[in-house]
């Protein structure tokens, strides 16, 4: 990518990976950094670096996911109009967007903490990984959820040096939440996926099969986030988002049922932002005073 070549392509890799789609994860990695902060000094930089490190990563697998799934996007009605499908983006530029991000998130991981930096081929391959796992298991949708749940994790591990039971408890909350939300996004895919011999929960128990299973993963999640407060101090506020939280999730179930995908796309895009957002709000008020 040379001269203005990489800006022609910019806003075509940004629209692929949705780029503006970083709020779902982004919001739990600060609120782990706010929770770090009552007690180790953060500065800014370090807030910085937080944001450029969950941007680079989540861009760079997704950049990877859209680079190996052309062809099986191609063939997907749903994806076919994706950007390197339908020729807007070409794979060397999708591929040089990609490695641009990944070497931005080894950057930031780096300027983090040294352990960061040693881990960080790690979480690639996890985040990296996920886009090939539909081809062999149905437990995909669980591999999406450790790549983003890493990042509660990562914030601890990169301001402490430590892994502490809150951030075990916030990670295994988005693994599953995310994990739940994409076995209810992936049903859309069903039949094509069955067609193709890729593997999904939706594919292996059905529509009702998967209902139930993000709906425990999903419960899982209620209980992981009803927990924190058994290991850091947080007040009232926090009790009334995780209530909130709860009654999101209720609410995204009850409008996908079986036969009915109808509005599928309000329950993963607009309910699902509301929860990140909404849980790093009721964690900072829960912590101010």
């Amino acid at each position: 990518m040379t001269g203005a070549r990489p800006l022609a392509t910019a806003g075509a890799f940004a629209r692929d990976i949705k780029l503006a789609h970083s709020v779902f994860a982004l919001p739990f990695a600060l609120a782990a950094a706010w929770l770090v902060s009552r007690d180790v000094e953060v500065g800014w930089q370090q807030w910085l670096w937080i944001v450029v490190a969950m941007v680079g990563a989540r861009s760079s697998a997704m950049g990877f996911n859209r680079i190996v799934d052309r062809r099986i996007d191609a063939e997907n009605p749903r994806t076919r109009d994706r950007e390197i499908p339908a020729g807007r983006l070409s794979l060397v530029a999708a591929w040089g967007w990609t490695l641009a991000f990944t070497a931005l998130f080894i950057v930031a991981a780096a300027m983090l903490h040294p352990l960061c930096l040693k881990l960080s081929p790690v979480a690639l391959a996890v985040i990296w990984g996920y886009s090939l796992t539909k081809r062999w298991t149905a437990l995909c949708h669980v591999v999406l959820g450790i790549g983003l749940g890493l990042a509660p994790v990562a914030v601890w591990i990169a301001l402490t040096g430590t892994v502490q039971p809150a951030a075990l408890l916030l990670g295994g909350a988005v693994a599953s939440w995310v994990a739940g939300f994409d076995v209810l996004y992936s049903l859309q895919d069903r039949d094509f996926d069955a067609s193709r011999g890729l593997h999904s929960i939706p594919v292996a128990l059905g529509e009702r099969g998967a209902l139930w299973v993000s709906g425990l993963l999903h419960l899982l999640t209620v209980g992981l986030l009803g927990a924190l407060p058994w290991t850091v101090p947080l007040s009232w506020p926090y009790t009334l988002g995780w209530g909130l939280i709860t009654a999101v999730l209720v609410y995204e179930h009850a409008i996908v049922r079986p036969g009915d995908l109808s509005r599928l796309d309000r329950a993963f895009f607009a309910a699902n932002g509301w929860i990140s957002v909404g849980f790093l709000v009721a964690v900072v008020a829960a912590t101010l005073g």
